[in-house]
């Protein structure tokens, strides 16, 4: 399990997941889950047209990736967000859906680019996964007061000369180029279980940012391990399982709250109850 291409799978899976739980964690947190779905699929149509005249799909990831990126935030600061976000969705789709038909890949290959092939990353990728990983934790890094001020309290933000649309523009094409980089791996469609789920159960348990951070990263790679060891014992696919134990840490997080809040309940009352 721990060696030969599996070595590989576990090395990529480890950046994806620390990744995907650093920029997710500020995708729950600004309420950007709409566009954090909506981009991947703008890069897939990317890497589909990219096959499409024979170049590397890594580069047509790239572009289209930032295209929709800048687009959403560009329109979305005209008029509504989702609107914005939900037409470059659909264009983006559609060019996808052109681009193949006009393709003569075989059905595996544009399997891998829906779901993706972390079972088979080859040496050579790790490399380009890493660098493209560590400019991703660089820029959140970078942007990471501005992130959580635009975030939390908006108006201090504008009152300090924070411009809330340059952050969200910052962010959008920090999203854009984690996607370039996890999209080969886990796929454009299972990208967003990852960045998504981890990161809002960690939400759900804690309200100290450093803390949903940290927790945020930690449960991103327990799903993105547990997924690749129960995928080789079971040969299910390791999509099914990401997705799976993503809404379950969401699941469970939300049912620790509830159990949590009824205690405080319960406690609340029993004092009431001493004091009368």
């Amino acid at each position: 399990m721990f060696s030969g291409f599996m070595a590989n799978a576990w090395e990529v899976a480890t950046i994806v997941a620390v990744v995907a739980g650093v920029v997710g964690f500020f995708v729950v947190l600004r309420g950007s889950a709409f566009p954090a779905h909506a981009i991947p699929n703008g890069a897939f149509a990317g890497a589909a047209g990219a096959s499409l005249i024979g170049v590397n799909p890594l580069i047509g990831l790239g572009v289209f990736s930032l295209l929709a990126a800048l687009g959403i935030g560009t329109l979305g600061r005209r008029g509504r967000a989702d609107v914005a976000t939900a037409l470059a969705l659909v264009f983006m789709l559609a060019l996808g859906a052109a681009f193949l038909s006009q393709s003569t890949q075989y059905e595996p290959q544009i399997f891998s680019l829906l779901f993706g092939e972390i079972l088979g990353v080859s040496s050579s990728e790790i490399l380009p996964v890493l660098v493209l990983g560590i400019a991703s934790v660089l820029a959140v890094a970078v942007l990471y007061r501005r992130l959580l001020v635009t975030a939390v309290i908006p108006d201090v933000a504008a009152s300090r000369g924070i411009s809330p649309h340059a952050v969200e523009m910052a962010f959008l094409v920090v999203v854009a180029l984690a996607t370039t980089m996890t999209v080969p791996v886990v796929g454009a469609l299972l990208i967003f279980s990852l960045m998504i789920g981890p990161p809002a159960a960690a939400r759900c348990l804690t309200d100290r940012p450093g803390i949903a951070l940290a927790g945020s990263v930690a449960i991103a790679l327990a799903t993105i391990w547990a997924s690749i060891a129960i995928s080789y014992v079971s040969n299910w696919p390791v999509g099914f399982f990401v997705g799976t134990f993503s809404a379950a840490a969401y699941g469970i997080a939300r049912g620790l709250v509830a159990c949590r809040a009824a205690g405080n309940r319960r406690a609340a009352a029993r004092a009431s109850f001493s004091v009368a």
